[in-house]
């Protein structure tokens, strides 16, 4: 599953591939009523800290459903 983290002091946003959703909301919504720091692996064996007090969204999107948005035909 791929997941956007916009930055709130920043203009970037964050991406990365995960590969448990409910663990990922788990520990996110456990930093955010901390104001502490979320610690995650991510699909390319790589670690990512998010400080929660610099998020400004969290957008989740299912690669496996095919799921698509727009206007191009079929």
């Amino acid at each position: 599953m791929k997941v956007r983290i916009g930055i709130s002091t920043t203009d970037k946003l964050l991406e990365i591939e995960i590969d448990d959703p409910k663990a990922f909301r788990k520990t996110m919504e456990a930093a955010i009523l901390e104001n502490g720091l979320g610690w995650f692996n991510d699909s390319r064996g790589r670690t990512v800290g998010i400080p929660a007090r610099s998020v400004a969204f969290i957008e989740m999107e299912d690669t496996e459903g095919g799921h698509t948005v727009g206007f191009a035909p079929g």
